[in-house]
Parts: structure tokens; sequence; C-alpha cells
């Protein structure tokens, strides 16, 4: 999205609030048709960007928060080591390009997915709480070209694993780290806790045509639902995804192992299954689906040791996001070449 003199990344829509936009990453449309818990996360701005390109030396970018939320500073790929909590009262961040990038010559950076040229302001880590921009000046701000932006787009559908929730900085969950290794953009569309495969996500996700390849990681949020139910749901997201458009690779992801599959439940709480019954559903989705684009990958091949697992056994730690990220990407690699 192109908002005054700026990209939008991974933001679908503004909402004004006061004396700025609060950006989200679905259309309030859409938004308004999910579950209570999806409505919340879709606020919460995980991998949005603010992008822009500028003559001047210094940039300011003037932003606040619902709550807080986290900022990464990247020139293209190359990250500035800036950090910093963006709070509710407004606070202007100076963006300032590192000298050395400055003099970088281009036939180092020209194969990257990313220019150095394209400042990139990251949200989402620990704290993602609803963000609002103000407003970016400085001399001659615009958008970036196409041709500083990388060529493939990643789309990545799933629960808080996918959101990036327990990660210390937001391009280090796994489908950060895949779209690092793919020289990949990355569209995340994670909802901690409310990854329920609604219709109405499954049709917007299929209407989007800014994507080349999409991971559906369908999901530990479920594992509360009856089988039949989780079958007919899972079903419906894979065949209309899949369906929009049959060149674009969609790769089903099974659960990844989490402390049900180590003997540890809630006594208290009724589940719809056990963890390879969901699996197994989601293969026999997959095997009786007859579209050519659809492919199936065992979540315990991508995260295959639980010692990455943090103490809640369910959340990967950064050691298991990293291999998740290298084994997702190896996969999704062969897909866009098979594809292609």
């Amino acid at each position: 999205m192109i908002y005054e003199n700026v990209e939008l990344h991974n933001v679908e829509a503004i909402q004004p609030t006061g004396e700025g936009v609060r950006l989200q990453r679905v259309p309030e449309d859409v938004r308004e048709l999910l579950d209570e818990g999806a409505r919340m996360r879709l606020l919460q701005p995980d991998n949005c960007e603010i992008r822009f390109v500028s003559d001047s030396e210094e940039t300011c970018v003037t932003l606040s928060s619902e709550g807080e939320t986290e900022l990464v500073v990247f020139h293209g790929t190359f990250d500035s080591r800036e950090r910093h909590t963006i709070n509710r009262e407004p606070q202007t961040i100076v963006i300032r390009t590192p000298d050395r990038l400055l003099r970088l010559d281009p036939q180092w950076w020209r194969d990257l997915p990313f220019a150095p040229s394209v400042k990139r302001l990251v949200f989402g880590g620990f704290r993602r709480d609803p963000l609002i921009l103000h407003g970016v000046q400085g001399a001659g701000i615009r958008p970036p070209q196409p041709e500083a932006l990388p060529d493939v787009r990643y789309l990545a559908y799933g629960t808080s694993i996918t959101h990036g929730f327990d990660c210390d900085a937001p391009h280090l969950s796994y489908v950060g780290q895949t779209a690092w290794h793919l020289g990949a953009d990355l569209i995340n569309l994670g909802v901690g806790g409310a990854c329920v495969c609604e219709r109405a996500f499954a049709d917007y996700i299929a209407k989007r045509t800014d994507w080349d390849i999409a991971t559906l990681a369908l999901s530990v949020n479920m594992h509360l639902f009856a089988m039949p139910e989780f079958r007919e749901r899972v079903e419906y997201m894979v065949n209309t995804v899949a369906g929009a458009d049959t060149s674009r690779p969609v790769a089903c992801i099974t659960l990844f192992p989490y402390f049900r599959d180590f003997g540890i439940g809630d006594p208290s709480v009724k589940y719809g299954g056990t963890p390879d019954q969901y699996r197994q559903a989601l293969r026999d989705v997959v095997r009786a689906c007859p579209l050519p684009n659809v492919h199936l990958i065992e979540g315990p091949e991508i995260l295959t040791r639980m010692g990455g697992l943090s103490g809640d056994l369910i959340h990967p730690s950064g050691h298991a996001m990293i291999e998740m990220g290298m084994n997702l990407s190896g996969r999704l690699k062969l897909l866009l070449s098979i594809e292609g």
C-alpha cells in the first residue's frame, strides 16, 4: 500500500485515529468477519513495514502505539542495530544511513533482494500493540521502486508461531528466516491463538494477487475442534487458496511438535483428537485435493528437536526458529523451481 510518500508493506488498511493512522494487516471489511481473536491479532503490526527512499541525510518518522510496539530499522537487508520501543506518546525516530553504506559500490549489493537505499522500519517482537503512523518528514521522500525490492513474495498463514510470538525481533521468526533464505518479501498473516481457518480468511487470501508462494500451518489452535469440523475448515482453506491460481505453490504444514506429543495435556480440557490425528487429517485433505499446486510439509520435519522449544513446550526458541527457517526454505525453493 502507498500512503502519502511511503510504502506500507504487509498493511492492507489504515484507520484514521487522532492525529495519525492505525496500520492493520487486512481490510476492515474482512477483519470484521473473523473470530474475535483474529480481529484483535490482525491489528498487531508483526512484520508490517514503513518503507521509503530519501534524498536527505536525515529522515524523521513520527509514531505512537496503542500500548507498546517494537521497531527494528533496516537499510535494505542491512540491520542498523537500532531498536526502539514505541509508546503511547508520539515520538520521532531519526533515520540516518550509515556512512559505509553510502560508500558501498553497487557491485556488492546488486544481487541482494533489497537495495540499501530502501529504509525499512519493521515492527513486531515481544511488544506488538497497534501502531499509529503520524508522518514522515524529509527531502525527496518517496516509495521504493520495484527493482529495489524482492522479486518473490511469500505469504504465511498460521498460529502464534507464524505470528512471531516470543521472538527477539520480527525478522527472527521462522517465517522471517524463511523469507531471508528465499530472498523473498514476507507477508505475515499469522494470528496468534486464532488460526482457525475461517472461510472469510480463506476467501481473502485467495483473492490477493500479490503473493507467489504460500504456507498454511494448520493448526494447533484447532486442537479443541472435533475432527470432522477440523477437516471441513482445513479443506475449504486449502482448496480455496490454492484454487485461485494454480501457478502459485501452496504448502500445507502439519502441526509442529508440542506438549501433547510428549504426553502432557490438561485433564480438564476436551481435545478433539490427538496431534497425529490432526496431522493425518491434513495429509488426507492434501491427498484428496485435485489441484497440482498443493503440497504437504510435515511439521516435525521442519522443527526436528524438542530441545528447540521454549519452556511452554509449544513456542520455538530462537535456535528452533533458525532451524525451521533453514528447513522450510529448502522445501519452498524446490516448490518454486517445480512450479516455475
